[in-house]
């Protein structure tokens, strides 16, 4: 029997959970309201397959859905939700130079993290706990404390979306950039913005391990512990103690993480501004430009802890909106866009925001 408002698209193989007008308020980690005329879960490529060939879902607009902690709802969306859930992990292939790590879009992206360490193949213990799936990690091109999900990625498959074929796509063809990638970018981009579908996600994991330790909170963990050659599993509980005593957990408050990318301007750009605000947060790069602080900036223009209705900037961190409980999805955007104006008129400097707005 069907529970309310479920029913099943049946197929001559197998069946789908097809929802209408489903609350995706608890499937976005901002807690924001918005009905899916149509949400369907995805647990397999035969499940994109089989939406692609029903004649209701099959021509329909498509908004692929992981873990709902990089997307901002301000209207209901109007295409068909598809709900990532495939699952599964397994160590691919040990190499004498990585061990390959595969894992279900579906899975939780801590999880995957704690995993491979217990397991013994450390590698990806910079990015524990950021929120949300494996398949929107290099959607995002996700990173934290010196890594990005681009430095430890081997290939992923997908499922276009309207042949219904899936591909393999290395690095490359990912198109990773900071906090970017094709999968964000829209179709007249060159993108693959609702035409793809990621199922599954291949890590690589060097060996030798060598650990990432150029951030600056990493390096005055290492000062005040004095342990200058912490293991893997040190920099795990290093990361985590850092994001939980900064970050608020999205179960108790609703937030998506980082709100805006860190600005990246030239070294001349960055020694006028050090000329006007000598304690800018700022890293130097390898190309010679610097990345500033956006957290930083915003704290400087005098926002944080701050409101508009009931969207607000977080007290221990500036970079962070969160929902002080039954904000809208256009009250965090009217709050970010005045955060946006005012570091511009202080700094010169536009904001980007890091989430996907509907």
């Amino acid at each position: 029997m069907n529970t309310p408002g479920h029913e099943l698209l049946r197929t001559p193989e197998t069946a789908l959970l097809r929802e209408r007008d489903a609350s995706l308020r608890e499937l976005n980690s901002f807690g924001l309201p918005a009905l899916a005329r149509l949400l369907v879960r995805v647990r397999s490529e035969a499940d994109v397959r089989r939406v692609l060939a029903d004649p209701e879902c099959g021509a329909a607009p498509k908004l692929v859905l992981g873990g709902g902690s990089n997307i901002v709802f301000t209207r209901d969306p109007q295409a068909v939700v598809l709900r990532v859930e495939v699952r599964g992990r397994r160590l691919l292939a040990e190499r004498p130079d990585a061990w390959i790590v595969e894992a279900g879009a579906g899975e939780t992206w801590h999880d995957l993290v704690q995993w491979t360490l217990a397991q013994g193949w450390p590698g990806l213990e910079n990015l524990a706990l950021i929120p949300g799936t494996v398949g929107a990690a290099p959607v995002q091109n996700i990173g934290a404390y010196g890594v990005e999900l681009k430095d430890r990625f081997e290939s992923l498959d997908a499922v276009d979306l309207v042949t219904g074929r899936t591909v393999t796509l290395d690095a490359r063809a990912c198109g990773f950039g900071y906090r970017d990638s094709v999968f964000k970018r829209p179709a007249h981009d060159g993108g693959l913005a609702g035409k793809s579908l990621i199922t599954r996600v291949r890590l690589r994991l060097a060996r030798p391990w060598q650990p990432a330790l150029g951030y600056l909170e990493l390096e005055r963990r290492m000062a005040e512990t004095g342990n200058t050659a912490p293991t893997a599993g040190t920099i795990f509980e290093w990361v985590c103690a850092i994001r939980r005593a900064k970050l608020p957990d999205p179960a108790q408050v609703g937030n998506a993480g980082s709100f805006f990318k860190n600005p990246i301007v030239s070294a001349e750009q960055c020694r006028d501004i050090i000329g006007r605000d000598p304690e800018i947060v700022h890293y130097p790069l390898p190309d010679g430009s610097v990345k500033l602080a956006a957290g930083w900036l915003i704290d400087a223009c005098g926002w944080k802890g701050k409101s508009i209705g009931r969207a607000g900037v977080y007290e221990r961190q500036a970079l962070v909106l969160v929902n002080r409980g039954g904000a809208s999805g256009a009250e965090v955007v009217t709050l970010a866009r005045a955060i946006q104006e005012s570091v511009y008129g202080r700094f010169g400097i536009r904001l980007e925001p890091e989430p996907v707005i509907i």
